[in-house]
């Protein structure tokens, strides 16, 4: 039979599915979740004003969305103290980073990760055949002092670092950061995820610097602005960078409705201030739910926090698997060392009650195994 003719490094790659996601888990089991607590979506919702927004958008959504993001690039340059040529806009922090993968890598050259984190960029990195080096966290956290040796040791192009981060929850201060970026060596850019930053309240804030070339930073309205179908998400840069993606990006691939939603809730702070409070709250609560059934809740600034289980990752898989058997949507890492852990999202008081009742009978089930 004919078919097409695909480039020689599509053919090469796997088939992968990086999330399997709740939906297709609610048609393989044929009846809801009664918590939905292992996206990292963020429960309490969307402002109201954002939500008012995108309804009164939804009759004009025959329009493209403003392929330049005009509104919404100026009100983020002014929440942020920069220009507006700083600012990219475009379909959630993924579709950001493909972007910035095809900007700096061509087949071969060399890119840096930490095992285990964020796995949608590696999809990325397989997709420009890029050869990815992969560094093992140290204490649960990225080790920044390890990915920058190996950047050096393999004349990297692109270095990603997520903070906070996912899966882990753990984040690094301002001054770890800056400290990074005073040694990165030339030639190398620092990518720098940032999706949870919003809800990082123990976290020192790192200050924007657009003047340094080095270094993007990534920002999302998908979590504690709960705008995750929106796919919303910003990068922010020196302008020369930041005009680099005007070559490369789906100049209509946003989404108008959200789009406009997303400028309704940025300019709504009270209501994500409350919103990072609940979930601040949520972190505590899901703390000691885990110490009170044996479990090691590890430190977060994200919406969720990872649970050490004490043993290894089959015994946390079969925790996991006790809480799918009782209509609880959660997740784990799926990396050796790391995989110890359970990890799951910050929920509204109905979801952790739902969470707590069911988690000793999980580990009921995974102690008898």
């Amino acid at each position: 039979m004919a078919k097409p003719r695909l480039t020689q490094l599509i053919e090469s790659l796997p088939a992968m599915v990086p999330f399997v996601g709740p939906e297709a888990l609610v048609r393989a089991r044929e009846k809801p979740f009664r918590a939905r607590i292992g996206a990292n979506e963020n429960v309490f919702g969307p402002s109201p004003r954002a939500i008012a927004a995108m309804a009164e958008a939804a009759a004009g959504n025959w329009m493209y969305a403003d392929p330049e993001s005009f509104e919404l690039r100026e009100a983020l340059a002014q929440f942020h103290g920069v220009d507006r040529a700083n600012i990219v806009v475009g379909e959630g922090i993924d579709g950001l980073l493909g972007l910035t993968v095809k900007l700096t890598i061509d087949p071969g050259h060399t890119v840096v990760t930490s095992n285990g984190t964020y796995p949608t960029f590696n999809f990325h990195v397989a997709a420009a055949g890029g050869r990815l080096v992969r560094v093992p966290y140290r204490d649960d956290r990225q080790d920044l002092g390890a990915l920058l040796d190996a950047a050096i040791a393999e004349d990297a192009r692109l270095l990603y670092v997520c903070n906070p981060d996912n899966p882990m929850g753990s984040f690094w201060a301002a001054d770890k950061l800056q400290e990074l970026i005073a040694a990165l060596p030339d030639g190398l850019l620092l990518c720098l995820d940032e999706a949870y930053c919003d809800t990082a309240t123990a976290m020192q804030p790192l200050a924007f610097d657009v003047g340094n070339p080095q270094v993007i930073r990534m920002r999302t309205f998908s979590k504690a602005y709960g705008l995750a179908g929106a796919r919303i998400g910003y990068a922010v840069g020196e302008a020369g960078l930041i005009a680099q993606f005007e070559k490369v990006r789906n100049h209509y691939g946003i989404n108008r409705v959200g789009q406009i939603g997303a400028l309704a809730a940025l300019g709504d702070q009270a209501y994500l201030a409350d919103v990072v409070g609940r979930i601040d709250r949520a972190r505590g609560m899901l703390g000691d739910i885990a110490q009170r059934n044996g479990l090691q809740p590890l430190p977060s600034g994200a919406n969720f926090v990872a649970m050490d289980c004490g043993r290894d990752g089959a015994y946390a898989r079969r925790v996991l698997d006790g809480l799918l058997a009782r209509d609880v949507f959660a997740r784990m890492p799926g990396t050796a060392g790391l995989d110890r852990c359970i990890r799951v999202s910050c929920g509204t008081e109905a979801d952790l009650d739902v969470f707590a009742a069911a988690l000793p009978e999980a580990i009921a089930d995974a102690d008898a195994g």
